[in-house]
């Protein structure tokens, strides 16, 4: 404990003293935890824009059409599909999702670019409102958007909204009544409203040959099971049942949307590179503090210090040091997120937030291990030119 207390008490002391020197070293781990946590923040607000309203859905597996190697865009399924895994033993419901894009138009001749999702009211793939109801019909020229749209724009529960579609070659223009607000349902990178399915048949852009006929089809379907615990024999069951159809869960799902593992890959790439330059830079900095003072080490261990106390002290210097540069650089993060419109895509969550800064309190001492290893061997006679 004696130790312990006096290498504390040298680690502080020498700190103080050369306070400038310590607190530059501190203001660059607090550049480097800014750029990680941004890089966290980045990874997790992109990673959610794409996988927000598919995370939330209420069901447990999602229908493809096959060999569609599980691509929501490229999946097209039957009305008479959904009717036939609707009565396979042990779902409890299905529901249609059919998704495609869209505007929003806004006052002063603004857009807004929007995901329109098609769902049946009551079904799965209905998100559960926070403000005001549901969608009530199939037909109902309803919309149920989510709080990315009210975030972007000025739209509030009860008013009604202009789309615009290009229905073969000219635009058409649709109002909606506003009668739900959901929480954060991006999908693809983009604010959703989620309108009936029918509605959706009607107002989504169409090909000159598409606006002939009503569509009868719709990109996949979300299946609700009695028992959860079932997920793998259920997908055994239903492909074997229903024709054409390959079944997974809501996981494989969000890992393959377009783009979303080789966006996620990208950013942790990037985040292990900046926490690497961290450690050869904190390693480097305290290499040449040792380097500096290996006549004061000399004299410690000369007056009777022991090993272990030089690297306590070696160690606490670091940590403190580490922990005053984190501190700053969260600091000026939090600050600097308060600042950015809503259009950015980055989310500072408490897991991700939390990792980012365990892995930067850590690459402290894996920084500074060499320098804490050259303390300890530092020999008194020759640190002294006396050996």
């Amino acid at each position: 404990m004696t130790t312990l207390s006096l290498a504390t008490y040298l680690a502080i002391k020498e700190i103080w003293r050369s306070r400038g020197r310590f607190l530059l070293v501190s203001l660059v781990i607090a550049l480097i935890t800014l750029l990680v946590l941004f890089i966290a923040g980045l990874g997790e607000g992109l990673g959610n824009g794409n996988r927000e309203y598919v995370s939330k859905l209420d069901a447990q597996l999602i229908a493809f059409l096959e060999k569609s190697d599980f691509s929501i865009s490229g999946s097209r399924l039957s009305r008479s599909t959904l009717a036939q895994i609707r009565r396979v033993e042990g779902v409890e419901d299905a529901g249609p999702i059919a998704t495609s894009n869209t505007v929003i138009l806004l006052p002063d001749g603004e857009v807004l670019k929007v995901s329109m999702l098609g769902v049946e009211p009551g079904r799965p793939g209905e998100p559960k409102v926070v403000q005001g109801r549901g969608l009530s019909t199939d037909l109902a020229r309803e919309v149920v958007i989510d709080r990315n749209v009210v975030v972007r724009s000025n739209i509030k529960l009860g008013d009604q909204i202009t789309i615009r579609s290009t229905q073969g070659a000219k635009d058409e223009f649709y109002t909606l009544t506003v009668v739900g607000i959901a929480e954060g349902q991006s999908f693809f990178l983009a604010p959703a409203i989620i309108v009936p399915y029918f509605t959706w048949d009607r107002v989504r852009p169409k090909s000159a040959a598409e606006m002939q006929q009503p569509s009868n089809t719709m990109n996949v379907v979300a299946v609700r099971l009695k028992d959860p615990a079932q997920m793998a024999s259920m997908t055994a069951l239903l492909q074997t049942q229903v024709s054409g159809i390959e079944v997974t869960d809501i996981p494989t799902t969000i890992a393959n949307l377009p783009g979303y593992t080789a966006q996620q890959s990208t950013i942790n790439t990037q985040g292990v590179f900046t926490l690497l330059i961290g450690v050869l830079v904190i390693g480097g900095f305290f290499q040449i503090q040792v380097l500096q003072k290996v006549p004061q080490i000399g004299v410690l261990k000369a007056i009777g210090s022991s090993n272990g106390m030089v690297g306590a002290a070696s160690i606490i210097q670091i940590i403190l040091v580490t922990a005053l540069g984190v501190a700053i650089g969260g600091f000026f993060t939090f600050i600097f997120s308060l600042s950015f419109p809503p259009t950015v895509p980055i989310i500072f969550n408490g897991q991700a937030t939390l990792l980012a800064v365990l892995a930067l309190l850590i690459i402290g001492p894996l920084g500074g291990i060499v320098s804490i290893r050259y303390a300890v061997r530092i020999e008194p006679l020759k640190a002294l030119r006396l050996g």
